[in-house]
């Protein structure tokens, strides 16, 4: 008789809510047999590691609750949409006790939210009944609900949402660019930056790529609770198979709230300077004795030349303090970090400065100071470079491998417990990458 029961609901939400079944299938899978939700990972055709969502039942025995469910739809808001044509494109049955409170204040205070291009969240029953319906609000983990009470008026209150952080692991082979590879292995840029940061001290991604190098990345993204993806969160780990060489980047927090990348050694990779102020482009002239484009005359170059397309951001390359960021000759728009007494940084040719970027203000290693341009003298968009030591020009190239700087080395002990499920995940993903081969 129970299962007639269930066989009977489904069978009028179909008929009431034919675009819903689905989704009213799987809200009961998770809510009547109170399932947990769980990450595993599978290669797909290409090679590439995506993230599935599995589902891990009950243990045998357990009573599932077969109370009734509720039913979600979304829909996006469109130019002109009313409240009464959305719950018609979402065939809500009983619009009506709705439309009725129209003029009630909740009602309207949520109908004046109705924005072209958000996302209109309705819960009903297996009846059709309206429950509530829900808008983002302001802030991501939070959103506006008009929901029905026992009496059957709608009240509105605002509430959060409850986040879930889940791991994805990706993998790629380089064949031009990191960033062409990191976009064809479908890595959002927000985790290509963090991977090019991790490794910025040790590889120039300019000169020391090769084809035929490796990467595999593992990085949280959050979702919310009716599992759409709303950002990415942290780069966990990754590695680099660079050269014949392999680099790890694995994320530890000591507790401070302020984690930082160490290699598997527990060594930290953050150093003094990074490789390069940009984080993909390439080198088009370097530290020597050059034609000047513009007066045509043999003079040595002082620094080095990046070609980027125009508003590439541009780096800094170690933590400083603006020492001068304005118009300065043939540098046109300039900033000049102090490192300390002994290091300068210049970077030129800026088509402008990044907010906060002025003089006498303090720099962290790796922020945007302005943006690729062709200002003073220059012939096109590119980023001209310098590295003094003590007042003396020398090769930023040359400018590698320096002593690591804070944070100091971790607990060994602590460091190997808290990354050992990363080191797991990075050697899945080698697995697969090498076809099971180790």
């Amino acid at each position: 008789m129970q299962k007639l029961s269930i066989l009977a609901q489904l069978r009028a939400m179909r008929e009431r809510h034919p675009l819903a079944l689905a989704a009213g299938i799987a809200g009961a899978v998770f809510v009547s047999f109170g399932t947990m939700g769980a990450v595993a990972f599978a290669p797909d055709t290409d090679g590439n590691i995506q993230a599935v969502r599995t589902v891990e039942t009950l243990q045998q025995g357990a009573t599932p609750d077969l109370a009734p469910q509720s039913f979600i739809q979304q829909e996006t808001v469109r130019s002109r949409d009313t409240l009464a044509a959305l719950l018609e494109r979402l065939r809500v049955s009983d619009a009506r006790a709705l439309l009725a409170q129209s003029r009630s204040a909740d009602v309207a205070q949520f109908v004046r939210r109705l924005r072209a291009g958000k996302t209109l969240t309705v819960w009903s029953d297996a009846d059709g009944k309206l429950l509530r319906l829900a808008l983002p609000a302001s802030e991501e983990a939070r959103r506006i609900v008009l929901e029905r009470d026992a009496g059957g008026s709608f009240a509105l209150r605002e509430e959060d949402v409850p986040l879930e952080v889940r791991w994805v692991r990706r993998s790629g082979e380089i064949r031009s660019s990191l960033f062409a590879a990191t976009d064809d292995a479908d890595v959002p840029d927000a985790v290509a930056s963090k991977l090019a940061d991790a490794f910025g001290s040790d590889v120039d991604f300019h000169r020391d790529l090769r084809r035929g190098d490796h990467f595999s990345v593992l990085y949280e993204v959050v979702h919310d609770d009716l599992g759409r993806p709303l950002r990415t969160g942290r780069l966990l780990a990754a590695e680099l198979e660079n050269g014949g060489r392999r680099l790890s980047a694995l994320y530890y927090d000591n507790g401070d709230g302020h984690g930082a990348y160490y290699d598997a050694m527990g060594t930290p990779l953050k150093r003094a300077f990074l490789r390069s102020p940009l984080e993909f482009s390439r080198v088009t002239s370097g530290f020597a004795m050059r034609m000047h484009p513009i007066l045509h005359t043999w003079r040595a170059h002082k620094g080095v030349d990046y070609g980027a397309p125009a508003g590439t951001p541009v780096r800094a390359t170690g933590d400083a303090k603006v020492e001068f960021a304005g118009r300065q000759g043939g540098y046109g728009n300039v900033v000049i970090l102090r490192h300390s007494s002994r290091y300068e940084t210049y970077y030129a040719h800026l088509s402008g400065f990044a907010a906060g970027v002025r003089t006498g203000a303090r720099i962290e290693q790796g922020a945007v100071l302005g943006y690729v341009g062709s200002t003073g003298w220059a012939t096109g968009p590119h980023l001209h470079y310098e590295v003094r030591v003590n007042g003396e020009h020398q090769d930023p190239q040359q400018l590698q491998r320096y002593a690591a700087v804070e944070p100091a080395k971790p607990d060994r002990k602590e460091f190997e417990r808290s990354v050992a499920p990363m080191r797991a995940q990075l050697a899945s993903i080698r697995k697969f990458a090498l076809g099971g081969i180790e």
